[in-house]
């Protein structure tokens, strides 16, 4: 599970507010708009929760000490880049979330407000068709020199022409930016509904223009950048450990939208190439705090005099955060998963309550949605305004999209998966697939159904050898090849895969990010999250009509609509779920009462003094 916080990229986050400045006429004439008043703070629809001026957010304490070291783990390969907006190389762990600060900082308990962080305030029309965001002149990075709208400029456009696919992807509908005034910047919109975008522009991170003035973007390698958030890197060694130095004096640490965040002097971490090892190392003191994501380990190895005594805490705290989906992803771009009777009948292979009984310890829930845990969810067969829709579609969907309720097969009973596996094969003959000499092979081309299952987490193996087994009664040959983290990342960047487990995380606001994940003009660009290669006009629409949705009503209706039609899809298939945040802690560690419904954030937290 992958919460908002610690998604790259992800919403929900960020920015605005402040001075007031008349607009170049021309550019409000452009969209027939009068000027808009600076507002503190914004919500996707409706108010923010937060008013003008506001101390701190809830669930943080406002007094919380700062002091002392959080050492934590990575499982991975090491690092070898400080550049995380850049697409070549693994950039180490936090530089995104320390060292970079945004125009707007999202709170944790909305389902997406932004409240002014390096922009004081923001103005936007109803049609929302432009904004302007107001920088603090108090605003700095780490070298003294002052944020400044060209800065602003200067981080869209090379973010959106050197940096990460993603970025032109989410900033695809913003027409130009101008620095009006050294604290005033503009952006104005394409002819769009987009509601999103003055919320997912205050995301953006601002980069010092004068630092990358005589340095290549894609070229600084593990040359510490300039930053201006709330730490800057200290000591590292080069793919091992990276260690965050609190900057004492950092221009925004009594705002609303810091006050009682990033507690700690130093973030150290140590990254370790074992899960197993990393856990040793935790209950050996050697790091504070670990989410937990194997089920195992929850039930069997937090026992001991250390968590006998409390020195060690564990607990499951509850949240209300969209878990997304993970599951076996299919790459439809392979000729072999083209066909959706075939994705639909391995489906049929994954007997998810004999993993659920027998791995994991009965503690997970089976995913049925893409946005799982939340009212944005499909279910039952579509009414009222999702059927509206989805009618306009229906001579391009399947049947069943209107007729039947989607849901993952099922191993109940005593003939436990072999029934399902007649299913499975009756899907595969109807696809033109028959056993030949042992394997299924297709009848017109004699080519076998075999394929590659691309792993980099040698935990996951217990999972993925059941399905391989019950795959081989279909006559299916499959691999399972395991290789390092670094090779992962690239092989799924270039689609270098049949199939993948992955997690595709969601906020509780989806908006334009959904074109990363689904939208046709994604299928062959290098590092998009299209994992599956989906290729739909219907979904390509979908996803458009949910990026305009005018209200929160319409939005969950449309991305209703979205879920169900890519359900019906077999892009996938569906894993598990878990509305809980497994976490270990040395008691040590110290955290507010309240946790959001985003869940738990360790930005909030402190060392016990």
């Amino acid at each position: 599970m992958t919460s908002k916080r610690t998604a790259s990229y992800l919403k929900p986050i960020l920015p605005f507010l402040a001075s007031l400045a008349l607009m170049p006429p021309v550019l409000a004439d452009d969209h027939n708009t009068g000027p808009a008043e600076p507002r503190h703070g914004m919500a996707m629809h409706g108010e923010p929760k937060y008013p003008e001026g506001f101390s701190h957010f809830d669930y943080v304490n406002a007094d919380a000490p700062k002091g002392g070291t959080l050492k934590m783990a990575v499982v991975a390969n090491g690092f070898d880049s400080f550049n995380p907006f850049d697409i070549r190389g693994v950039a180490a762990a936090g530089i995104n979330t320390y060292l970079y600060d945004t125009l707007m900082e999202s709170s944790d308990d909305e389902p997406f407000s932004a409240y002014g962080l390096i922009a004081e305030s923001m103005e936007t029309p109803e049609d929302r068709s432009y904004v302007v965001f107001n920088l603090r002149e108090q605003a700095r990075f780490h070298d003294g020199e002052p944020i400044t709208a060209e800065d602003v400029k200067f981080s869209f456009e090379t973010l959106t022409t050197k940096g990460h696919p993603f970025f032109r992807n989410y900033y695809a509908d913003v027409a130009s930016v101008t620095a009006v005034t050294p604290q005033r910047v503009r952006f104005d919109f394409k002819p769009t509904t987009n509601r999103e975008l003055p919320l997912i522009l205050g995301q953006m991170p601002v980069l010092p223009a004068h630092y990358w003035a005589d340095r290549d973007f894609g070229g600084n390698g593990l040359t510490p950048p300039l930053g201006s958030g709330p730490y800057r890197i200290g000591d590292f060694e080069a793919g091992r450990s990276i260690v965050y130095q609190r900057v004492e004096d950092y221009w925004a640490k009594d705002l609303g939208v810091r006050k009682g965040r990033f507690n700690f002097d130093q973030i150290r971490y140590d990254y370790y190439t074992d899960d197993t090892v990393a856990l040793e190392a935790f209950k050996a003191g050697n790091f504070d705090f670990r989410v937990e994501t194997s089920a195992k380990n929850w039930a069997t190895a937090y026992a001991g005099p250390k968590f006998d005594s409390g020195k060690i805490v564990t607990e499951a705290i509850d949240h209300q955060r969209p878990t997304g989906m993970q599951g076996f992803v299919f790459n439809t771009r392979r000729d072999k998963f083209s066909d959706p009777r075939v994705r639909q009948a391995l489906a049929y292979a994954f007997d998810f309550e004999w993993a659920n009984r027998n791995l994991f310890y009965g503690q997970y829930t089976r995913t049925d949605s893409y946005f799982e845990n939340s009212e944005l969810a499909s279910s039952g067969l579509p009414e009222g305004r999702e059927l509206e829709l989805l009618e306009a579609y229906r001579d391009q969907l399947p049947p069943e999209v209107f007729s039947e309720t989607y849901q993952p097969p099922v191993t109940d009973g005593q003939q436990g998966v072999r029934q399902n596996l007649r299913r499975a094969l009756e899907l595969l003959r109807s696809a033109g697939y028959a056993i030949k000499d042992g394997k299924l092979t297709h009848t017109e081309t004699g080519t076998p159904l075999a394929f590659e299952i691309l792993l980099f987490q040698k935990s996951f193996e217990r999972v993925v050898l059941p399905f391989k087994n019950n795959l081989a009664k279909l006559g299916i040959e499959v691999s399972v090849r395991l290789v390092d983290s670094n090779q992962y990342v690239q092989r799924v960047r270039e689609f270098d895969f049949d199939m993948i487990t992955q997690v595709m995380p969601q906020s509780d606001s989806p908006g334009n990010e959904q074109r990363e994940y689904w939208h046709s003009a994604n299928v062959d660009a290098i590092g998009s999250r299209n994992y599956m290669g989906v290729n739909s006009p219907v979904i390509d629409d979908l996803v458009r009509q949910v990026i305009q949705a005018p209200d929160r009503d319409e939005l969950v209706q449309r991305v209703r609509a979205l879920d169900r039609v890519l359900l019906h899809g077999h892009y996938v298939v569906p894993h598990w779920h878990l509305a809980k945040d497994r976490v270990a802690y040395w008691r040590h560690l110290q955290r507010p009462q309240m946790t959001p419904k985003n869940g738990v954030d360790l930005d909030n937290w402190w060392v016990k003094p």
